[in-house]
């Protein structure tokens, strides 16, 4: 064994210090978090690798909360050759890229001006609207009553989105009026996501095939990633409140050759252009949401996230071929514009999001998982995401999302034959997981 190298199971992974040069702080606890380490630690360019705080997945975990930005700084500081990347976007929304660059630290993420396109949904349509970026009509508003007359007035599906974060559970898709005011109601007057939804944005519910496309941006260029399509409802057939993400695959058939130019040119360009004619230039990784209408092939902006997604990330890293590591160090150097393009396996990778039932409700913690250690083969890997270890090192659930399984093949069939293969062999206690058994089948469809 060279000790340079990591030593990788499907549900875990051990690094090995040695002569390397880099060491890496990821922030935060999920599939994303564990996809992201995952695909890093394979870079010749990386000793070792720090979660903070981590999960039942991930090696070298930090005790250190994702939104204690004063005690990740301070433990930043105490390393050597450290390069962190921000996960969620809470420390995002919270500063900790200006926290970190004031104290000289390397981080990869967006500062807190820029990651307003995340944490303010009306901040986001505005910004838009000033950038020329295809997105559907809307208002904004403070006012419960006033945001309900405005309902009252239209006679159009709707779409009613909390205007702050709410793990990504605070947008309500509405087919009439009274649907739309009861989601006024949830959001404003019984507050079911605090703070996120003193001020509501209401949209024109736009028709048509939703794709995600992801960049690295360094402040004044882009390097795109391969595209994904999520899945966001709770049950099969996109039915049932929105998740956190119940899957997702890579590539999406219906972002071809002509679709991904447009979005190039017409979303992730202007994006970046106006935020750095702004002052404030986009550095991170830069999340659209796209709807693709079904007439035109046109893309329309949905939201913007300042993070990778999750679970996008896992099947995209899956098919990545190129050092991660290199190109995020390239972004922080405002190098990408020197960087070849991205490469990608001639494969899909397809994620199975494992939940608690109940999700995204309340539910159980505590039980014991099953089927890990199963013969899951190369193709396949586990990422956890809402797991911790009990007091005996049995990987416990701890979360509403608990596992991203994640398989590649030769197309898109094959992809989820080898996912859902693997989800099969693990459980935990008697019926407490659920997953969508529907993940990816547009793409088989196209």
């Amino acid at each position: 064994m060279k000790l340079n190298q990591t030593i990788y199971y499907p549900t875990v992974f051990y690094s090995v210090v040695a002569s390397g040069k880099n060491n890496v702080l990821i922030i935060g606890s999920g599939g994303r978090e564990h996809a992201l380490g995952w695909k890093i630690s394979q870079s010749i360019h990386v000793d070792k690798i720090y979660f903070a705080p981590g999960n039942g997945g991930t090696a070298e975990n930090v005790d250190i909360k994702q939104n204690d930005i004063e005690k990740l700084a301070s433990f930043a500081k105490r390393q050597s050759n450290l390069l962190t990347i921000v996960g969620p976007e809470e420390p995002l929304s919270m500063g900790i890229v200006d926290v970190f660059a004031k104290e000289g630290l390397r981080i990869f993420g967006p500062a807190k001006k820029a990651a307003m396109l995340e944490a303010s949904k009306a901040f986001a349509k505005e910004f838009m609207r000033e950038a020329g970026i295809p997105t559907a009509e809307f208002a904004t508003f403070s006012d419960a009553e006033k945001a309900k007359d405005y309902v009252v007035r239209q006679n159009k599906p709707l779409v009613v989105k909390a205007d702050g974060l709410a793990a990504g559970k605070g947008v309500v898709v509405c087919d009439n009026a009274e649907q739309a005011i009861a989601a006024i109601d949830t959001i404003m007057t019984k507050k079911e996501f605090g703070l996120a939804g003193s001020k509501v944005v209401i949209e024109e519910r736009l028709a048509g095939e939703e794709a995600s496309f992801i960049a690295l941006c360094d402040g004044k260029s882009i390097m795109p990633l391969a595209s994904s399509q999520d899945h966001k409802r709770i049950f099969d057939g996109d039915k049932g409140p929105n998740t956190g993400g119940m899957g997702a695959y890579s590539p999406a058939p219906v972002v071809d050759k002509e679709l991904h130019e447009k979005i190039v040119k017409q979303v992730m360009e202007p994006v970046v252009s106006t935020m750095k004619k702004r002052g404030t230039p986009f550095t991170g990784f830069l999340y659209a949401g796209i709807m693709v209408d079904e007439n035109t092939h046109n893309p329309r902006v949905l939201e913007f996230n300042a993070r990778m997604g999750d679970p996008e990330c896992q099947p995209i890293v899956m098919r990545m071929k190129s050092d991660l590591y290199q190109y995020i160090d390239a972004a922080i150097g405002g190098r990408l514009g020197s960087m070849p393009p991205i490469e990608w396996k001639d494969q899909t990778a397809v994620c199975v999001i494992m939940a608690a039932r109940g999700y995204p409700g309340s539910y159980q913690k505590g039980k014991v998982i099953e089927g890990l250690d199963s013969g899951f083969g190369n193709d396949t890997m586990v990422f956890h995401a809402g797991t911790t270890r009990d007091s005996q090192n049995k990987v416990v659930t701890n979360g509403g999302r608990v596992l991203g399984v994640t398989a590649l093949g030769k197309d898109a069939r094959r992809a989820i034959d080898n996912a859902y293969s693997a989800v099969r062999k693990i459980h935990w206690g008697e019926n407490d997981h659920y997953y969508r058994t529907d993940i990816a089948r547009r793409a088989i469809m196209r």
